[in-house]
């Protein structure tokens, strides 16, 4: 018995040239013995002629490809050409039956193309990402050689200059200043979004780990009259499980974002295990036998000037940021990209609640147990 006899027998070809697929039968030796009208509207060929047709004529590797999907019962991505040598691709995909093959074939072009430019896109964005982590100690050093000879002329250890040189060099120290801060935050973010982060969870103190960065940014806070305090009365277990570089990270970045918010009150850094409600509402997903105690909650409150609705708007998306004028908003904004990238991929969350002249409170969740973490992934 053959595919021919059997659609014989059953009357099948009139119905499988109803078909929007192209249906070919092909002999072990690659040649098609038989082609619904689709077939040959789309190789442009046409079985009436007497010329023998072979399916490696029109399908890269076709005969192998066929056989490939037939012994594993799987549709298969091929390369293919018609008889003008027009190229597209095709979903190939086979039945056999002794020495036949039933091959069905579907024209996947515009979805290829589409794929292979997302691909392409990706590893571009990918490269790109880290050709700048690569080279920023390039680009950081002749600014650090600026505000360190600059500030050595304002000391006075390059001897006496005039009060307008002076006023000339404070400008360039300042914006030199200015500028390697944005950089050392432009390039945080490329390696956060890079494939070159790579997360070491360990077991560690977080509130100790709180403590610290509340004391690094000490000095900046004390020119202010804020008051910082960390509450941790809430919090089950202070020791937790996740990558420690990314919570100082973000703390760092919320603070000195916080820090500029507020003139004049308070900044509470507020640490809690949250419901399961919140983190799932929040879009965490929960994985079996997690518990409340299995999160974290970071909040960050400042009682500074808040933030406007407008500027609340892509508030953790540095490139909807680049046509608005503010400088400011946007390095902010890039502080917060960073540290939506870190937590998002820590399988966290982070958002913000603001009121005008109210202030501000940036939330943040994580997974802080290992298993929960690792199945997550």
């Amino acid at each position: 018995m053959n595919f021919l006899n059997l659609f014989s027998g059953l009357n099948l070809k009139e119905i499988i040239q109803q078909l929007p697929d192209a249906v070919l039968v092909v002999n072990e030796e690659g040649r098609i013995i038989w082609a619904n009208r689709e077939a040959e509207f789309m190789f442009g060929i046409d079985m009436s002629e007497e010329v023998d047709y072979y399916l490696d004529d029109f399908v890269s590797n076709g005969t192998k490809l066929a056989d490939q999907s037939a012994s594993r019962r799987t549709p298969v991505i091929a390369g293919a050409i018609t008889k003008d040598e027009k190229e597209f691709f095709i979903e190939l995909n086979t039945s056999q039956l002794e020495d036949q093959f039933l091959i069905t074939i579907r024209d996947v072009t515009a979805m290829t193309k589409v794929l292979a430019n997302a691909e392409k896109t990706g590893q571009l964005n990918k490269d790109k990402n880290i050709m700048l982590t690569k080279l920023s100690h390039d680009f950081k050093s002749p600014l650090q050689s600026i505000i360190g000879f600059s500030t050595a002329l304002i000391d006075g250890l390059g001897g006496d200059i005039t009060e307008k040189q002076a006023k000339y060099v404070k400008i360039i120290n300042k914006n030199a200043s200015e500028l390697l801060y944005f950089m050392e935050k432009f390039f945080e973010f490329s390696k956060a979004e890079s494939s070159l982060v790579r997360f070491e969870l360990k077991t560690f103190d977080i509130v100790n780990t709180v403590q610290e960065i509340i004391k690094s940014n000490e000095s900046s806070i004390s020119n202010k009259k804020i008051e910082i305090t960390l509450d941790y009365e809430e919090l089950a277990n202070r020791p937790i499980t996740t990558d420690e570089s990314v919570i100082k990270t973000v703390l760092q970045n919320i603070l000195e974002i916080s820090n500029k918010l507020t003139e004049i009150g308070s900044i509470n850094i507020k640490l809690s295990n949250p419901d399961l409600e919140t983190i799932i509402k929040r879009g965490v997903k929960v994985i079996n036998n997690a518990e409340s105690t299995s999160y974290i909650l970071i909040s960050i409150k400042d009682t500074g000037m808040g933030l406007k609705e407008t500027e609340l708007e892509g508030l953790f998306e540095p490139y909807t940021q680049l046509e608005k004028s503010n400088r400011k908003n946007f390095v902010r904004t890039v502080s917060l990209g960073t540290a939506k990238t870190l937590i998002n991929k820590l399988n966290g969350t982070i958002w913000v609640e603001s009121e005008v002249m109210k202030g501000t409170t940036f939330n943040i969740v994580l997974p802080i147990e290992k298993g929960i973490i690792l199945e997550d992934e």
